[in-house]
């Protein structure tokens, strides 16, 4: 348990470099397993299940729905988080800029999932109005996909050593800079990733309209958020925003519940025609 409990003293976040110009971090190569294997887990949902949606379709929406992903996270971060946030407006070509004040690549840092989930769901419209088709069909195989690929977002976290958990006496905690604390980012994997999905999973053939999937994804997430923050640290720049005890990522998850019970109610009283996008 010792092990563990040091494994940041024994695990570097750089998985290797690239041609000694680009240091590869396994933070960034979480992330894209979590996209390949949302990616993957979408395309196999449609064929177990002989969804009425051809594979060029699916992949092109897609598209969509990752820059929208991509654009919210980030964007989101810097309205939400980011203590800089008026720097970033008045020089906005700096929100993507993966370079460091000496010229050497960094990265980007900083993601916000619910700024990544509002622009999702934007993408997701635009997306719909463009091609005329029913995007709470699309939606439901995104609440599927979506919790599946999340799993290796927070490992991702974990590894890159962010985003920590609250200090702890529990004998499975880890030192970050010689204070014990909570993994709360592999407890978030579990909780809002292969919880929700296994849920969504075993649920997702009794739904009863379209869009009843997802709306059940943005409950359970936000549910699983909200209990999952008590293990986390509050954001240094921000602390709690209420009560002395409620983190922003609580604020928000407690707005995505409200929001997740009004939509279902909306969408099971709307006319829905049968969908096909399999030609």
């Amino acid at each position: 348990m010792e092990y563990w409990n040091d494994i940041y003293k024994h695990f570097d976040p750089v998985a290797f470099d690239l041609f000694g110009l680009i240091k590869v971090h396994w933070y960034g190569l979480m992330y894209v397993t979590a996209l390949l294997l949302g990616i993957f887990v979408a395309h196999w949902i449609v064929k177990k299940d002989k969804l009425p949606i051809s594979k060029d379709f699916l992949d092109n929406y897609i598209i969509w729905i990752e820059v929208g992903v991509i654009l919210g996270a980030r964007i989101g971060y810097i309205l939400f988080y980011d203590p800089n946030t008026s720097y970033y407006l008045t020089h906005p070509w700096q929100i993507f800029n993966p370079f460091g004040e000496n010229g050497e690549f960094v990265g980007i840092r900083g993601m916000s999932y619910h700024g990544a989930m509002l622009g999702f769901l934007i993408a997701s419209t635009l997306f719909s109005l463009k091609y005329k088709i029913n995007q709470w069909f699309m939606l439901d195989i995104a609440a599927i996909a979506i919790p599946a690929g999340y799993i290796f977002g927070r490992i991702g976290n974990f590894l890159n050593q962010e985003l920590i958990g609250r200090e702890t006496d529990v004998s499975w905690g880890i030192y970050v800079d010689n204070v014990l604390r909570h993994p709360s980012q592999l407890y978030e994997a579990i909780l809002e990733g292969l919880v929700v999905f296994g849920l969504i999973y075993l649920y997702r053939k009794r739904k009863k309209f379209e869009g009843h999937l997802i709306t059940l994804y943005l409950f359970l997430y936000a549910l699983a958020r909200f209990l999952a923050e008590f293990y986390r640290a509050p954001d240094v720049q921000i602390g709690y925003v209420c009560c002395d005890w409620m983190t922003k990522g609580q604020q928000f998850s407690l707005f995505m519940m409200l929001f997740s019970i009004v939509l279902y109610f909306i969408l099971k009283n709307i006319p829905q025609k049968k969908v096909d996008y399999s030609s």
